[in-house]
C-alpha cells in the first residue's frame, strides 16, 4: 500500500469512529419533511383558534399562507423558528393581512386555546400596534386533524419522552392550499418568503432552498435542541477528499501508461 493511500485510508477510518459512536442506541424515528410539492391541504380539517372558535381551513386560507407546525411548550427549535417568522415579518415590505398570512397550528393534542393566544399575544407585542393581529394565526386542534394535516405536507414528527422531535420548516401554501414552498431554518429572508409568496399566489411551485439542515443538524433528546453533527460532515468532506485523490491517482496512472509516455524521474 502507497504511503499516501495509507494516510488517506487512516483519515477515513479516524472520521468514522466518531460517527459510529455517536450513533443513538434508540430506534430511529421516522422525523423530517417529505416534499409534498403541487399537493393541496384538506380544507375540511377543523382546528381552534386563540379564541377558542372552531374553523376550518376553508375560512382561514384565502391567500397565500406561511404554515408552520409547532407545539406551544417546545423547549427547543419552535422558539427560534417562530422569532425568526417574526424577524421575518418585521423586514418584509410585503403587507401581512394582505399580500400573505401566517398560520402557525400546534401539533401537541395537550395545547389549548388559552395558549395559543398568550402566545400570539407575546408575538403580536413584538411586532407592534401596527401588526394587524388577523395577519398571523395561533391554532389548536385535536390529534387527527393536525397529524392529517401534518401528513399532507410532509411533515414527519414523534414523540419523545414528553417532548417532541421534529423539523425545522416551514410551508408556503396558494390561497386554495396547495404547498408551493418549502423554507428551511430557523431564519428566513424576507427576499425568499417573497419569491414564496409570489409563487403561491401564481398558483406555481418552487424548488427548495438550504434543505442542508436535514444532513447537517441532528436532535440532541437530553439537551433538547438541534446540533450540527460535525462527525458526519467531517465524515463525509474526508471521503469527498478519498474519491478525488483516487481518481487524481488513476488519471495519473492512465496517462503514464500511455505509449511514449514518460516515466517521472
Amino acid at each position: 500500500m502507497k504511503p499516501q493511500f495509507a494516510i488517506l485510508v487512516g483519515l477515513c477510518a479516524t472520521a468514522a469512529r466518531p460517527a459510529l459512536a455517536e450513533a443513538p442506541t434508540e430506534p430511529a424515528l421516522d422525523v423530517g419533511v417529505d416534499e409534498k410539492l403541487g399537493q393541496t391541504v384538506p380544507l375540511d380539517i377543523r382546528l381552534v383558534d386563540e379564541e377558542g372558535n372552531r374553523v376550518s381551513l376553508r375560512d382561514l386560507i384565502d391567500k397565500p399562507t406561511v404554515l408552520t407546525l409547532n407545539y406551544f411548550t417546545c423547549a427547543s427549535l419552535c422558539t427560534p423558528l417562530l422569532n425568526g417568522v417574526a424577524e421575518m415579518l418585521q423586514k418584509t415590505d410585503q403587507i401581512p393581512g394582505k399580500d400573505f398570512q401566517v398560520l402557525t397550528v400546534s401539533f401537541d393534542p395537550r395545547d389549548d386555546a388559552e395558549l395559543a393566544g398568550h402566545k400570539k399575544e407575546n408575538y403580536i407585542k413584538q411586532l407592534g400596534p401596527a401588526f394587524p393581529p388577523t395577519a398571523w394565526r395561533f391554532l389548536t386542534g385535536d390529534p387527527v386533524s393536525t397529524k392529517r394535516l401534518a401528513d399532507t405536507v410532509g411533515f414527519k414528527f414523534a414523540k419523545h419522552g414528553e417532548d417532541y422531535i421534529h423539523p425545522g420548516a416551514i410551508m408556503v401554501l396558494s390561497g386554495t392550499g396547495m404547498v408551493a414552498r418549502y423554507l428551511y431554518g430557523v431564519t428566513f429572508l424576507p427576499f425568499d418568503v417573497k419569491m414564496a409568496v409570489s409563487e403561491a399566489a401564481q398558483g406555481r411551485t418552487g424548488p427548495t432552498i438550504a434543505r442542508l439542515l436535514k444532513f447537517c443538524f441532528s436532535y440532541d433528546p437530553s439537551g433538547r435542541r438541534y446540533s450540527l453533527a460535525i462527525t458526519r460532515v467531517a465524515a463525509a468532506f474526508t471521503i469527498m477528499l478519498a474519491v478525488g485523490y483516487g481518481v487524481a491517482v488513476g488519471v495519473a496512472r492512465k496517462k503514464r501508461s500511455k505509449p511514449g509516455a514518460k516515466e517521472p524521474s
